[in-house]
């Protein structure tokens, strides 16, 4: 069976991922906040299940309010589908009251505001799969304490409290870009989470985990289980995934290569530490979800007058800056890279 789960961005939205993944380890995942990121996940995964006519599929949403005209549109399309030979069962399983035009027309969008997502989705798997007991021992736990926090339930004390903790993990666990490294960002939220676990049934065991999540954090990030600050293993985990991706990553401006990313971020150790690495390439640019590009370079390459000619802006030789209006937001790489490229062919 072929597995599609499109879930939020939050604690509720990966936890019920983490869920889904004790089944469907080969699953394909994707994340998305509300807007443009659900309509083109909706668009991705719907252009996908047409690869798999003659296998059965299981379509899961959780966490995320459909709006009607989205509904509508999903219903249209998986129909479609259906009618000509698949066998894709769909089905949305959340808790926003927002959804309930939709949920009254379509018996596939499951609403109930009394549980969390989390607690909706394990429910649903508990039932139509069954979990293992040794699974169980340390999802259920973790399972109720998302629970009380999501749909705040605080006179569930202990749960409502380590709730918080696991909800502080997930927002303040941006190390790894969810755009260039989907998977590999979800997966450190799972082993966040799968951690997190362990200190449930400990005496203030929220206290205990609070206290070790920089320490957690950095055990995901060593490479070769070498330490060092979190800044100088962020800034290697990153330059070796970007490696492993660079001919993918890289644009081309007259005779410099260059490597380009989107929504990274705080870019200077993480450029200059993949351009010392990386001698072919002379320059470094990221670019934010509102068009803000940073660029960095090694010298050989002057890009406060690169970014002056690409957009008006400017900065230093090596580290410099700009915005392009033009620029209009995606969740697809590929998208970023074509934009940019062509700014830089029309220089060249």
């Amino acid at each position: 069976m072929k597995y599609y789960h499109i879930s939020h961005t939050d604690l509720d939205g990966y936890t019920c991922q983490l869920i889904a993944k004790q089944f469907f380890s080969d699953g394909i995942f994707l994340n998305a906040n509300y807007g443009l990121e659900v309509k083109l996940a909706l668009e991705y995964v719907t252009t996908k299940l047409q690869d798999f006519q003659h296998e059965d599929i299981l379509f899961i949403i959780s966490d995320l309010n459909l709006n009607h005209d989205e509904a509508r549109w999903l219903n249209k399309k998986i129909n479609e589908l259906n009618q000509n030979g698949f066998k894709i069962k769909l089905q949305l399983l959340d808790h926003h009251i927002s959804g309930q035009k939709s949920a009254d027309e379509f018996d596939w969008y499951y609403l109930d505001i009394s549980r969390s997502a989390t607690k909706i989705v394990y429910d649903y798997f508990e039932e139509h799969f069954g979990f293992t007991e040794d699974v169980k021992i340390w999802l259920s736990p973790l399972v109720d304490a998302v629970n009380a926090v999501d749909i705040w339930l605080e006179n569930q004390t202990y749960n409502f409290e380590f709730g918080k903790v696991c909800m502080h993990m997930m927002k303040y666990c941006n190390e790894i870009n969810q755009f260039l490294f989907a998977d590999e960002s979800r997966n450190f939220r799972f082993y966040l989470l799968q951690n997190a676990s362990k200190y449930i049934s400990l005496e203030n065991g929220h206290i205990k985990l609070d206290d070790d999540f920089h320490t957690i954090k950095k055990n995901y990030l060593k490479i070769n289980n070498q330490d060092d600050t979190i800044d100088n293993l962020i800034s290697t985990k990153l330059v070796t995934m970007l490696e492993e991706k660079k001919e993918e990553l890289s644009v081309n401006y007259k005779n410099h290569k260059g490597l380009l990313t989107y929504t990274l971020g705080s870019i200077s150790i993480v450029a200059n530490q993949f351009l010392r690495e990386n001698e072919d390439y002379d320059f470094f640019i990221d670019i934010g979800k509102r068009g803000i590009a940073s660029f960095r370079a090694k010298g050989n390459l002057d890009v406060s007058d690169l970014a002056s000619r690409l957009a008006n802006g400017g900065g230093h030789k090596n580290a410099s800056g700009c915005k392009f209006e033009d620029f209009k937001e995606t969740i697809y790489y590929h998208d970023v890279k074509k934009f940019f490229q062509e700014k830089l062919n029309k220089l060249a």
